[in-house]
């Protein structure tokens, strides 16, 4: 049965991606989610910077698209627009128009809307992975690459792993008195991880390590709201960590209140993060696993590996 499970996933998953049908179904479920939520899953507001304004768009039944605006210049980029429409709306209230597009990865529910965008303004650069086949791109992106719109400065990190492409976006926050801010998309997320949908656990794991090496002040930004659901299970492993706890019970506050729970920080995610923890030995305990593994890299991937498929069979409770 199994067996089976994996066949008939792998299939639709082949045809969420390569097909035309993933672009209908993505279709269909911003008609369902603008139907269920007609001002967006959250009551998002901008996070104020000195010259810099990022705004999370809430679009359908978690995402977060973001639109980053240089406010003297209005110099615009948006991130992930699965939903053309709501980052659309949200434009205009801000009365600015995007100069580019940076997509993290393929899957529709973050590059859907890049084609209504590029009707939209016929100007704009639309950037993705240049492994991952993104949807509308005018231009490709690899490892390092440094994007300069304006004054907004942006380094490219592959981050393979849910996908064979996905890139996650660096924005330097020195010019703007802030920390830098990590646009994740579905990498990485506040005390969780990205399914691995097309590459090796070993794979990830170097991924998910060049986001470690990254200083501890810089701000998390995720392409989904799934805080609630991932510290409950992160409060499972290790339930004796107060901090976890605290975020958890602090995460189910604010979604009561339909308020955000991004950004958070890279300091943060070491402390409750298990995906950031890996040889941690509470984490290891929990998992069942040696934390005296000779090889400290096998070690690493065997501890993502179980991970990863205890929180796809994790029970969640209901809020």
């Amino acid at each position: 049965m199994a067996k089976v499970d994996s066949c008939l996933f792998k299939f639709r998953y082949f045809l969420y991606t390569k097909t035309r049908m993933g672009y209908f179904y993505h279709r269909r479920e911003i008609t369902k989610s603008t139907l269920e939520h007609p001002d967006g899953h959250s009551k998002c507001h901008p996070t104020d910077f000195v010259g810099l304004k990022i705004i999370p768009v809430p679009m359908l039944k978690d995402n977060y698209a973001y639109i980053i605006i240089e406010t003297r210049s209005r110099k615009t980029v948006v991130i992930d627009p699965g939903d053309a429409h709501a980052v659309q709306e949200t434009l205009k209230k801000a009365n600015v128009t995007p100069s580019a597009v940076l997509t993290t990865h393929k899957h529709w529910d973050h590059s859907g809307g890049n084609g209504q965008m590029k009707r939209m303004y016929p100007d704009i650069k639309i950037y993705g992975g240049n492994l991952d086949r993104v949807p509308d791109v005018t231009n490709t992106l690899k490892d390092g690459d440094c994007l300069e719109i304006g004054p907004l400065c942006f380094k490219v990190i592959f981050t393979p792993g849910h996908t064979v492409g996905h890139l996650t976006y660096l924005l330097e926050g020195s010019p703007f008195g802030a920390p830098d801010s990590l646009f994740s998309g579905d990498h990485l997320f506040l005390s969780g991880c990205g399914r691995i949908f097309e590459c090796s656990p070993s794979v990830m794991l170097n991924s998910l390590e060049a986001l470690h090496r990254l200083p501890d002040d810089t701000l998390v930004w995720p392409g989904h709201e799934y805080a609630v659901q991932n510290l409950e299970f992160s409060v499972y492993l290790d339930p004796e960590n107060e901090i976890t706890r605290q975020k958890h019970l602090w995460a189910m506050k604010q979604r009561r209140k339909m308020l955000p729970t991004c950004p958070s920080s890279l300091r943060e995610e070491k402390l409750y993060n298990p995906f950031l923890r890996l040889t941690d030995e509470v984490i290891l305990k929990s998992l069942e696993l040696d934390g005296c593994e000779e090889d400290i890299e096998l070690l690493k991937v065997k501890s993502l590996t179980e991970l990863r498929e205890r929180k796809e069979h994790y029970k969640y409770d209901k809020i």
